[in-house]
């Protein structure tokens, strides 16, 4: 999606100014940090470095650690080893004051996905105004299945104010194809897990400035910021630990069970329209946003190769 590994462009910058679901197939595994388990299964998806999470609060690191063991304990077995170079897999700028990272997964064969990104930033701010960490998971799919593609992504902009991009990014037109609506939003109930996140009172909408950006985001996507000017710190660690995580997490696996579950197979003739749609957006992502942000955080060589394996992995 559009702000996988760089900073939030100006559309996601701060202003300046239930029902129970499904029972899953696959289940996340638990939030604890003391746990060896998350680490083990992490070294899969890139190394120590990627699982470090140097610079965040304690609860957003361990939403990360169970949001990528959940997908290596439910999906592993679909993916091949991550071959990003170590020279791109961690990197920073010459002042060694913003650093990345980065882990691909690609899809073996005979799987419906295409790969599975992970990934954080931390970009200290030029003048002086704190840093940005940023943590992604993506998940996109082949053109052989419908099953959207999933996105998670965290954006610490300050200790207390933070901004979350959850959803099941659509691959078909909802409008036009009611039954997808139906299928992959309505009954899995995403919507009552946007309802319930939506109801804490330092949880607000966050409307894009990009009209692209929300005309890709689902109608159940989570776009939200979370201030909490009152709570400070230790709130914010409450709602991600005790609301972001878990919704997250069930968001997830909602999208997991239905990568195994064998549905949503698309006809041959039909899937050249599928990857037009795909490709769009991957290459849109990068026009907005990777290809001007990164060599600005990170100089113009290291934003190449990144940018390569990138552009390598969208197929763009």
């Amino acid at each position: 999606m559009a702000f996988t590994l760089s900073p939030p462009p100006p559309h996601l910058l701060p202003p300046k100014t239930s029902r129970a679901g499904p029972s899953f197939i696959c289940h996340s595994l638990s939030s604890s940090s003391s746990s060896s388990t998350p680490y083990s299964m992490g070294q899969k998806m890139g190394g120590s470095k990627l699982m470090e999470f140097p610079h965040l609060l304690d609860p957003h690191r361990d939403t990360m650690i169970s949001l990528i063991s959940a997908v290596e304990n439910c999906l592993g077995s679909h993916l091949l080893p991550s071959s990003v170079p170590p020279d791109v897999e961690y990197y920073q700028n010459e002042s060694g004051t913003s650093q990345g990272t980065l882990c691909v997964r690609c899809g073996i064969d005979s799987s419906p996905v295409d790969f599975v990104l992970a990934s954080w930033l931390h970009l200290e701010q030029p003048t002086g105004g704190g840093a940005l960490d940023i943590t992604n998971i993506a998940g996109y799919m082949k053109s052989s299945t419908e099953v959207p593609h999933f996105q998670f992504e965290l954006v610490q902009c300050s200790p207390t104010y933070f901004i979350l991009f959850l959803d099941l990014i659509p691959r078909r037109d909802t409008v036009s194809h009611p039954d997808y609506l139906k299928t992959f939003y309505e009954d899995t109930q995403l919507e009552a897990r946007r309802q319930r996140l939506g109801q804490l009172p330092e949880v607000q909408p966050y409307f894009s400035s990009s009209l692209y950006f929300r005309g890709v985001v689902s109608p159940t996507g989570i776009l939200v910021s979370i201030k909490c000017e009152d709570g400070g710190k230790e709130r914010v660690e409450e709602i991600i630990r005790d609301h972001i995580g878990p919704i997250s997490n069930e968001v997830a696996g909602i999208w997991m069970d239905m990568c195994v579950g064998g549905g949503g197979e698309v006809r041959e003739a039909e899937r050249a329209e599928l990857e037009k749609r795909d490709s769009l957006i991957k290459r849109k992502a990068i026009e907005m946003d990777l290809s001007s942000s990164l060599p600005k955080q990170f100089g113009q060589e290291v934003a190449d190769r990144v940018l390569r394996v990138i552009r390598s992995v969208y197929k763009t």
